[in-house]
């Protein structure tokens, strides 16, 4: 269970450094049954031949045909399929963790799973700053308002491609790192050049390296990113981003005045733009990774 110190803790280094690290947010019991729901997840995913959609849950699959054997690179909002997850996203030690950033009231505005499965080769992300999967036009200065959270389901580490943050990076405003696109995000590394024309020094980079259940947050602004997984072994690491609910009517909400709130009998409009358009479900075979 997080402490009122721990929780005191986190918000004064992401307040100071732009993000911070929760050491067993989860531990004991609730890490064995949060691994097996993982794989519940994944095990899910791997029986959609191709990029799979409905509504907002997604999966974001890597076909055979171009990787050997097919894997399961993300799922969001799993939630809606997964009961375990739809609690979990809600429980009370996000709220402890949360309330003295943005306040009692909360929505949820992404849930994602990635994984790192050895093979798949594009699994790393060179370095940007989140701010730029935002439509800032639904938002109420989205960036001080949004703190996203990531929970490592395995252990995460400089060799399997554990998140990396420049801390005080949030301080410098949008900087333009790795936009030519989604695809581009997951293609090569951020060379070091690249991050000294933005004023970052390379040697500043700190990698979070995290046993099960220990949790990493950071902001819209934090630079950070990771190196492709070149262990043996895959790296499951859960995503929740949560904002506070009066700057937005985006997003499902996770606490309405403290109190937990379960999804809705249907979707609401979080991240995918064409939710009411196109809500699926659908299969898109698009290779980005081409």
């Amino acid at each position: 269970m997080l402490t009122d110190k721990q929780a005191r803790d986190a918000v004064e280094q992401y307040r100071e450094e732009g993000y911070a690290v929760v050491r067993q947010f989860v531990d004991g019991d609730e890490m064995i049954r949060l691994k097996k729901e993982t794989d519940a997840v994944y095990a899910e995913g791997l029986k959609h031949h191709a990029t799979y959609r409905h509504g907002n849950l997604n999966f974001q699959i890597l076909p055979e045909s171009d990787f050997g054997q097919r894997y399961v690179l993300q799922a969001y909002w799993f939630s809606w399929i997964n009961s375990y997850f739809e609690q979990f996203r809600r429980s009370p030690d996000y709220l402890k963790l949360l309330e003295g950033l943005i306040g009692r009231d909360i929505r949820q505005i992404a849930q994602q799973l990635h994984w790192k499965p050895p093979g798949a080769n594009v699994t790393g992300y060179r370095f940007h700053q989140d701010l730029r999967f935002r439509n800032q036009a639904a938002f109420d200065n989205v960036a001080d308002a949004t703190v996203t959270t990531g929970l490592a389901v395995d252990r995460a580490t400089l060799d399997n491609g554990c998140l990396q943050v420049v801390p005080g990076s949030h301080k410098l405003g949008y900087l333009g790192l790795s936009d030519e696109g989604t695809g581009e995000l997951m293609k090569g590394l951020t060379a070091e050049e690249e991050l000294r024309k933005v004023g970052i020094d390379p040697a500043t980079i700190v990698p979070l390296v995290l046993e099960p259940g220990d949790l990493a947050m950071w902001g819209l602004l934090t630079v950070h990113g990771s190196s492709p997984n070149k262990s043996r072994h895959d790296r499951a690491f859960a995503l929740s981003s949560y904002v506070r609910a009066d700057s937005t009517q985006r997003g499902e909400w996770a606490f309405r005045d403290g109190v937990s709130v379960p999804l809705g009998e249907t979707p609401t409009l979080c991240k995918y733009e064409k939710l009411f358009e196109e809500p699926g479900p659908m299969y898109d075979t698009t290779a980005w990774w081409k």
